[in-house]
């Protein structure tokens, strides 16, 4: 099979099955070896002098091995390469998660912070029904990127190694590359690399989202919009999500008990939103995948014909 009809055979897989609970109940997960292993190399490593070049050298030694694991499990054959694969993908779960704070919603504001809070790592205890939305919004669009087209973009280039590098920054930027005293040097180097391995993956998922959102005709506004994150990478997916719903996204928010008064996303649009918008975000990353699987099949094609 080729790059292209193994992905496919993934997302497809990963779709259907979502993260099997009586399989990591009995296994440890993949995401909780990759954070005990940044974790580690934080608890040891993360100390001056030279934090920063320390913290190089750790997202070093974690690629490496991620490369090495890769590369050894893709010698077991197409059946085990597909199945780490789809391990690795997040659509199913990610999607199921979203829905939850439709629901959650639907029954109480309470609800609502509650199942967005497993989601999102800002302050929701005092969020209103649209902020809830908004955080749940923002998270889909977002993890869209990071959870599913960024490591399946990644394993169609590399393979295996290429979708474990890619986990494994992932998962070092969500633990240590935050501005904070302890982690703005250790972290610096998981940071950037995060960066650049999701730059290419943040508008792709941004013009997926945009396509079968019906607003592509709308990219000079998205742009600009996405420009304006703070993240290089997030605004895209969000800006495009924003303009597909017509909604307005990001705006202020709680971190850590301080208010951060970030910029809105298509601001002039409705901010009064509620698990009907959330709905309607789903709907449209089902698209977004039910894309990427036909522009698979066209891409599987191509290098069969050629």
């Amino acid at each position: 099979m080729t790059g292209a009809a193994d992905l496919l055979l993934a997302l497809a897989l990963d779709a259907a099955l979502g993260e099997p609970r009586w399989l990591w109940s009995r296994l440890p997960h993949p995401a909780g070896l990759r954070g005990r292993a940044v974790g580690a190399l934080d608890a040891r490593r993360n100390a001056q002098p030279a934090a920063r070049a320390k913290g190089v050298l750790a997202v070093a030694v974690l690629v490496t091995l991620a490369a090495l694991i890769g590369f050894v499990l893709a010698q077991l054959g197409p059946v085990v390469e597909l199945l780490c694969a789809a391990i690795l993908l997040a659509h199913r779960s990610l999607v199921d998660h979203v829905k939850a704070v439709a629901q959650g919603l639907r029954q109480s504001t309470g609800e609502g912070r509650r199942a967005v809070a497993m989601i999102v790592g800002r302050d929701v205890s005092a969020a209103s029904d649209a902020q809830v939305a908004r955080a749940g919004i923002e998270s889909l669009s977002e993890n869209y990127s990071d959870g599913v087209i960024a490591p399946a973009f990644w394993f169609l280039v590399a393979g295996l190694p290429g979708i474990l590098i890619y986990k494994v920054v992932n998962t070092a930027d969500s633990m240590i590359g935050y501005l904070t005293p302890r982690h703005a040097a250790f972290g610096w180097g998981a940071a950037r690399l995060d960066d650049l391995l999701n730059w290419v993956p943040a508008r792709v998922t941004g013009g997926l989202i945009a396509i079968v959102g019906g607003v592509a005709g709308h990219w000079t506004a998205i742009r600009s919009d996405a420009r304006q994150h703070r993240s290089p990478n997030a605004g895209w997916p969000e800006a495009a999500m924003a303009r597909a719903l017509n909604i307005a996204l990001a705006g202020p928010r709680s971190y850590h008990g301080r208010t951060e008064d970030l910029a809105w996303v298509n601001g002039d649009a409705e901010r009064d939103i509620g698990p009907t918008h959330i709905d309607a975000a789903v709907a449209i990353v089902w698209k977004a995948w039910a894309l990427t699987l036909v522009l698979l099949i066209v891409i599987g094609v191509l290098t069969w014909i050629f």
